[in-house]
Order: C-alpha cells, then structure tokens, then sequence
C-alpha cells in the first residue's frame, strides 16, 4: 500500500508549533487533492491545511488539542484508493504503545546526555514546567537536565536562552552549570525538594448561583488572559500620560477625506497618522523599541508596529504593520485599512501577526479618555489613544490669552521599568504629542 506522509508545514516567521483544532476527515475518508484535511491553531490564528495528496486518510498521528511541531507527521494518506480498516483499527490501537516507546526512548536520551554532567544534586527530585514564568517553553531534554543539576524553576527562568525566540537550549544549560554558578547557589542555599517550590497564587472559586450563567472560555479567550496574566508577572508596569492637541489632525483630515475616499475607495482614519507620529519617536528614542532575554537587551532594528483589532467575537488580536518607518502616510493607510478588515473577516495568515516590536491600542473607539494598556510581551512597551473630544482651552497669542475650543486626546504610554525609566517612558510620549500638534495642515495625502 503506498502512504504518503502529511507533515506540518511551515507557518511564517518564527513559527515552530502548532495545535490541532480539529480533524476535518476521520480514517476512512476519502481525501482529494487540495481538499481541506485539519483545522490548526498558531498563537491566535486559525488555519485549515489542506491535503497534499489524494487518497484515504489511513492514520492520524495527532489528536485534537495536541501540540505538533513544524515538520512533525501529523497524517497518513494511502493513495492505492482502498482503506484498510482492520489495518487502520489496529494502528489506532497500537498507536499508544508507539508513542510511550518514543517517550522512553526520549527519556533514555536525556539519561545519556546528562550521565556526565550529574552532580551531587541527582538525589533531589525537582519539578521543572514546561513553560516558565517568563513564557518561555522547555524542552524535554532541558527540563531532565535542569531536574538532575538541581537547578530549580526560579532559577531556571533566569538562564538567558540561545535558541529560536530566545529558549534555553542544552548548551545554555550545561553553561551555566560549567561557569560554576550552581556551585555557588548551591554553597549558600539548601537545595530541598519541599523548599524549592515557588509559593503559588490562590485562584478563587466562584460558586455560581441557580440564575447564573456559565460561560466556557474559547480558546482565544484563554490565550489572551494566560499572555496578559504572564506579562504583568514579567514586566514591572508604569503608565505616563500626555495631553495632545490635536486641531489640526481632525481640521485637515476633514479637508481630505471625501477627495481621498473618492480616489482610493477607502477611508483615512486617524489610526495611520497616530502611527506615523509613534514612528518617528521610536527613532528619536530607540530604546523602547527593545525587548529583553535574561540579563540581555535586545535593540530591535526593524520599526514593526502592531494595532490592537477588537474582533466581533469580543476577542483581541494584534496585526503587525511590517517596516512602518519605510511607509507614507497613504501607506500607512492602507496597511491599517487592509490588516483591521482581514482581522475582522478571520483572513490573517500567521505572518500577519509575528514580528510586533512595539503596540498601539486606540481605547477612544470604545469612547474610552485614557486607559492603562498591559504591555505585549516581548515588547516593553505600549501606547493608549484616547477620545477626541472638543474641550474649552486656554489659547496663547502675541494679543493675551482667550478661551477656545479646541480637540484633544490623551496619550497613555505603558512601559516595561526594567529597561524603560520614567525619564525615557515620559520623553517618548511627550515626542508622540510634540509631533502630532506639529502636524503641516497643507501637506498632501
């Protein structure tokens, strides 16, 4: 019988993994060319992967919810147009002895690898997660190792990674070990399997009532609060406010916006021209377009800025405009215009949403004045739009003051205080406004 092997392929920038949704075909099933096969999950976008080859799905290696890494197997396909289903029972059945085999064999790989490393560590039994504080995920062999060194959770998420997006690899491991740093934990602190715990926050336990409703969280819906819950843990948060005026925007883009929707059949919002204004600060500070891996800061070169998009679903997601510093405002325009209307429509592909270096979230489309924004890990930091509202101000010209009316919005800048100080946190957003109320009401679009 002739198989075909489906394996995961590869997603876009910087993606490694992806999770099983659902299954579209069940073995037996005959399969055409292109047809789709399985719904996958990477971060918050879903994608249908669709069959490379024609056939009968024979075998599927991956169930719902499990993780698959790019290039895994994840299918069979056999192409001789016949399904054989005592066969196929039989993998089924035999599938659970398979992958506990590849578990011990994994195991017994770690054994070896570690076998010359172990220390006078090895008679404590430690308890390593494979996904840290920090976010960071640990793999198999990484968490052995730490476990055998007595390297505790705590410290291990300390261990500055060499790997893709920053995970601690074997190497990293066996560095730290080698520079003598466990040595010298380990002189000073009592490695105990019941000390080494770190103290854990209580969940509470709400009991619904009889008219309560309960409501499952999606899956994006744990995604976002599990991302928000690990930022605040990460990043020490500290929130800047400005006040801009911003006349001048709203009289010149009331000028425009007819003669250019006529033109390009799209509307011109203020989005673009906030995130032109946030471009040219982030050049004249650089340094909140950073992100940090242990002890090391990471000076980003590229300006991507990713947009906060609400969804009809009541969910978040974050489309990135790639290279905003090389775009005019037009293009600015249409970027924002394009990746706001494929958020909504469920059309981003996953590239759309990887590479973010710095976030903007507008809360005045809720009518919100000012909001204290989370940042988007690994970035460190974020910027909140506020309302446009006419407020009565106080006006300086060469004849005396007078009271007018003027438009205005709040900025509210939050920042990572780990690399970020108050004095560059507060700079930068006064920049943003400097160059927004700086705006040429005669330029072109």
């Amino acid at each position: 019988m002739a198989e075909i092997e489906i394996r995961l392929p590869k997603m876009g920038e910087s993606v490694t993994e992806a999770t099983i949704t659902n299954w579209l075909k069940k073995p037996g099933d005959n399969v055409a060319l292109d047809e789709p096969l399985v719904e996958v999950a990477t971060d918050k976008v879903d994608n249908e992967l669709p069959s490379e080859a024609e056939g009968i799905l024979v075998k599927q290696l991956f169930q719902k919810d499990e993780v698959a890494q790019v290039g895994d197997v994840i299918a069979i396909i056999s192409t001789d147009g016949e399904s054989n289903q005592a066969d196929t029972e039989n993998d089924a059945k035999s599938t659970p002895d398979v992958v506990e085999m590849e578990v011990e064999a994994a195991e017994h790989t770690s054994d070896q690898s570690v076998k010359n490393t172990t220390s006078s560590n090895g008679n404590v039994s430690l308890k390593i997660s494979k996904n840290g504080a920090n976010g960071k995920y640990y793999s198999p062999l990484v968490r052995s190792i730490a476990e055998k060194e007595g390297i505790t959770q705590t410290v291990l998420d300390t261990i500055s990674g060499s790997g893709l997006d920053g995970r601690v690899t074997k190497k990293d491991v066996l560095a730290y070990v080698d520079d003598g740093q466990l040595g010298h934990e380990n002189a000073t602190v009592s490695v105990k399997a019941d000390s080494i715990e770190k103290p854990k926050t209580t969940k509470p336990v709400v009991v619904p009532n009889g008219e309560d409703e309960i409501i499952e969280m999606d899956r994006m819906r744990r995604l976002i609060a599990d991302h928000m819950v690990m930022s605040k843990q990460v990043s020490p948060h500290v929130t800047s406010y400005v006040e801009a005026d911003v006349t001048t925007i709203v009289e010149w883009r009331n000028k425009v916006k007819g003669a250019y929707k006529q033109r390009e059949g799209e509307n011109i919002t203020y989005t673009p021209i906030l995130i032109e204004a946030i471009v040219k600060a982030i050049k004249d500070f650089p340094m909140v377009n950073v992100s940090v891996s242990g002890n090391q800061i990471i000076k980003r070169k590229n300006i991507n800025i990713g947009m906060a998009t609400a969804l009809p679903s009541g969910n978040l997601i974050v489309p990135v405009i790639k290279n905003a510093d090389r775009l005019s405002l037009a293009g600015l325009t249409k970027s924002v215009n394009q990746l706001a209307n494929n958020a909504r429509n469920n059309n981003l592909k996953p590239e759309d949403i990887q590479g973010g270096t710095y976030t903007v979230t507008n809360v005045g489309s809720f009518g919100n004045v000012m909001g204290t924004p989370i940042i988007n890990q690994p970035q460190v930091a974020i910027l909140a739009l506020g309302a446009i509202r006419k407020v009565p101000a106080v006006i300086e010209t060469n004849q005396g003051d007078f009271i007018g009316i003027r438009h205005k919005m709040y900025l509210s800048h939050s920042y990572d205080h780990r690399v970020v100080d108050g004095a560059l946190g507060g700079k930068f957003v006064r920049k943003v406004a400097d160059y927004l109320e700086e705006f040429n009401i005669n330029r072109d679009i």
